[in-house]
């Protein structure tokens, strides 16, 4: 095979592309992308992947999470404050119930194209392409608006480093600084069972920072407490705005795709002969696999063999989506597969796109407890062949919104209009992800 370059994925089938009306300014815009600065930087990507190795070796817990697709239009310092919340908030929950270390990785900074089922989808008897998220087009009902448009490439970058920008200052200065625990929980769910649980726990982290430092214990000197290691992550979907954001690294003489700390490949664009495996191959970038009902254990034992050719922990993650009944059935004879060929690998449950049905109203939803029962079922299976059972993907927000069905403040599918605001799949809101927190954290101890 020949050497991998980032645009040598031109050479294969792509799946999930838009239908570009112009390609010359497609080519244009690409370039410019090209002259950029990078987003992150190979420094923090491997530190990532340190972790992630930890993780592999059952020493620590992924949780990745955030919005199922970024809007251009929901998008300011609180939105992705409110974010960053839920996702230290679930993390304080995991460690402090369970004892073990949480990766922290957002679903954010870069999640803006989706892949779909079909090209077109119907609004009020009318066809129109569908949706594929802001870097693509608008989510507007409207043929015209939802004609691809490079330059939204651009815009998806600006939005990315504003996105990142914003979580370096909360990570770094101060916000996430342990001692603020009880500040991360919001208005709308402190009043709940939920958050007043989280509170007791923050009563108890308080406590305990206070005992340390009347030990004498300096604690403005644990920039542990003071700070939290916090990494980006989204779908490398549009194959042009990754190549044109990777660069090789000087001191390794290795690319990194510096996009984001970590990319994955979806359901739909895994093809091991197709240009997103081609692409992923030779990025250095961790790696996430999504692993659908379909996936046979020979098919998926090939695709780590081609994304993590030197077997090197914390490289690749296996992201199961399944749906809990047919992941009992499926997820054994993959994980074996995997035992068996000696593979390192991370293995993670998305439990949100194998339950996604149409309500009554014709809106997507989820149910809370098919999630769960898709995570425990994960555990299950795991715990049952000796495995780790080593992380969660969630798709989640950090407002009020009634998407998913369920949950200890029940929503009901006659409220799912109520507060409905995703742009494209349904996320659990603040409420239940620290619900989910915690049943997760049952299954861990």
């Amino acid at each position: 095979m020949s050497a991998w370059t980032p645009w040598d994925w031109k050479e294969r089938k792509a799946a999930q592309q838009p239908e570009w009306p112009d390609l010359n300014q497609l080519e244009l815009v690409e370039k410019e992308l090209s002259s950029y600065s990078p987003l992150v930087f190979p420094a923090e990507i491997e530190d990532l992947k340190s972790s992630l190795a930890q993780a592999t070796r059952g020493q620590a817990f992924l949780l990745q999470a955030g919005d199922c697709a970024e809007s251009f239009n929901d998008h300011s310092a609180k939105n992705v404050r409110d974010r960053l919340k839920v996702i230290l908030q679930m993390a304080v929950v995991l460690t402090y119930s369970s004892g073990v270390s949480v990766i922290k990785v957002g679903r954010m900074a870069g999640q803006y194209a989706k892949p779909r089922s079909a090209p077109t989808e119907s609004y009020l008897g009318m066809q129109l392409p569908s949706f594929r998220g802001h870097i693509v087009h608008s989510d507007e009902p409207d043929p015209l608006k939802r004609i691809p448009d490079p330059r939204r490439l651009i815009m998806a970058y600006q939005q990315s480093l504003s996105t990142i920008n914003i979580l370096r200052s909360l990570t770094t200065g101060g916000f996430a600084d342990l001692s603020r625990v009880h500040t991360w929980n919001q208005e709308f769910v402190a009043s709940s069972s939920e958050g007043e649980r989280y509170d007791a726990i923050a009563t108890e982290i308080t406590r305990a920072l206070n005992f340390m430092e009347a030990c004498g214990i300096n604690l403005d000197k644990e920039v542990s407490l003071k700070q939290v290691k916090f990494w980006t992550s989204h779908e490398a979907l549009l194959l042009g705005y990754e190549a044109a954001l990777t660069r090789l690294d000087p001191k390794s003489k290795q690319y990194y795709d510096l996009s984001g700390h970590m990319v994955w490949i979806g359901e739909r664009t895994r093809d091991i002969d197709g240009a997103h495996v081609r692409f992923a191959s030779g990025i250095s970038n961790p790696i996430g696999l999504k692993v659908g009902p379909k996936m046979t254990a020979e098919e998926l034992d090939e695709l780590c063999k081609v994304l993590n050719p030197e077997n090197t922990e914390g490289r690749l993650t296996l992201i199961t989506r399944m749906g809990a009944e047919t992941l009992r059935k499926r997820l054994p004879e993959l994980v074996e597969q995997i035992q068996r060929s000696g593979r390192k690998v991370l293995w993670t449950c998305d439990p949100m796109h194998g339950n996604t049905f149409t309500s009554t109203q014709g809106l997507k939803t989820r149910r809370f407890d098919d999630v769960v029962a898709e995570i425990r079922a994960f555990f299950d299976v795991h715990r049952e062949i000796g495995t780790w059972p080593g992380g969660i993907h969630i798709e989640l927000t950090g407002d009020d919104v009634t998407e998913c069905l369920g949950g200890s403040l029940e929503v009901f599918e006659s409220e799912l209009d109520t507060q409905y605001n995703t742009i494209c799949d349904p996320r659990l809101n603040a409420r239940q992800s620290l619900d989910l927190a915690y049943q997760v954290a049952e299954m861990l101890f």
